[in-house]
């Protein structure tokens, strides 16, 4: 099992290595002048040319791309004696702890640096430190829902085995499968916050967290998150249900099925313990990949509710062209999601021994 885990974490170095040289040479080649970005676009240009000089915008392509590496691995070599250099251990941007030092160069071990935001001047880290939170609650509470909901209702149908349900069960898969994110989110904020704000007492629009007007302060609004997440975890959910509804049919008619139903098991304790793991396997693997869909629908999701997650740090960090705001943003997902893989293999791993000998 441990070398499987390994393995895993390899192949994921190798993807977020790719994921980061797709990232940086397209938002190299992207039109726009950082140094204009900052100072506005009637900077004199010894202004220009000094933060070029500082953010490394005049050195070679190359050279860039290796200080963007340097700058990203937790284990890092910088110089220590050159302020001049591009790869100058400054204290004002890297954490780090110097472990190596000899002739004016260093081996660190410190946290990933993703550079400052043109627009703000913030620390990359600093805006996703706030804005992560909110798209991974929103992103896990669509998860669970889809998961929880999904399987409980394909069970149902599997078990039940009507052709009633069976097909309301196909009519809402198709469904949830063909509607977008972004028209879900519209049409539930004005079905539910609109129209039937009487009744569900929903707001169209809200975060996590609010401010009162009238002397509370800052509250807990937890109500903002049922409408949101419900919008992400319509379409898993369809998909779970059916993947669910197929797959346990399928395991119900093996010989081993048979065998505890001629013990004189009940359906109930057969499903429960002996079926519905055999029948998760693809469910698993399909809660992975659509965790990955959660947090892109969530730009969408985030931007129609107001949710201040990290959709709506990338919307705005896309409207004014703030490259390090969006490629930290882009690479923090990526990294989460090679991690999320990596923990579903072992999950598969775990439910299925073949998977490891492969």
């Amino acid at each position: 099992m441990i070398q499987f885990i390994v393995k895993r974490l390899w192949y994921g170095l190798w993807v977020l290595f790719g994921v980061v040289t797709v990232i940086f040479f397209l938002f190299t080649v992207l039109p726009g002048d950082p140094a204009r970005m900052m100072l506005g676009q009637r900077a004199d240009i010894s202004s220009v040319e000094a933060i070029q000089q500082e953010l490394g915008l005049n050195r070679p392509v190359a050279v860039q791309y290796l200080n963007y590496l340097n700058d990203l691995s937790p284990l890092s070599v910088h110089k220590t004696n050159d302020q001049n250099s591009l790869f100058y251990l400054d204290d004002t941007k890297y954490s780090a702890v110097v472990l190596v030092a000899g002739g004016g160069i260093g081996m660190v071990l410190k946290y990933p640096y993703l550079r400052r935001s043109y627009q703000s001047n913030r620390t990359v880290a600093s805006i996703l430190a706030v804005a992560l939170p909110n798209t991974m609650l929103l992103a896990s509470v669509s998860i669970v829902f889809a998961l929880f909901m999904g399987v409980l209702l394909g069970v149902i149908t599997a078990w039940k085995n009507n052709i009633v349900v069976t097909r309301l069960t196909l009519v809402f898969s198709v469904f949830g499968m063909s509607l977008p994110s972004f028209f879900a989110a519209i049409l539930f904020a004005w079905l539910f916050a609109f129209v039937l704000a009487d009744v569900t007492g929903l707001n169209m629009t809200g975060s996590l967290y609010e401010v009162d007007d009238f002397g509370r302060g800052e509250y807990l609004a937890l109500k903002n998150i049922i409408l949101p997440a419900i919008t992400l975890g319509i379409r898993p959910l369809a998909v779970v249900t059916e993947l669910t509804r197929s797959s346990l049919r399928q395991v119900m008619a093996l010989d081993f099925i048979r065998t505890a139903r001629a013990k004189g098991l009940s359906v109930s304790r057969v499903i429960t313990k002996h079926a519905l793991k055999n029948a998760l396997n693809p469910v698993v693997t399909a809660v992975s990949g659509w965790f990955a869909s959660l947090l892109a629908g969530a730009v969408f999701v985030e931007f129609v509710f107001d949710w201040k997650g990290i959709g709506v740090v990338i919307v705005e960090a896309l409207e004014y062209y703030d490259f390090p705001v969006i490629m930290g943003a882009v690479m923090t997902i990526s990294v989460l999601l090679v991690l999320l893989n990596i923990v579903v293999d072992i999950i598969y791993g775990y439910l299925d021994p073949r998977v490891r000998v492969q």
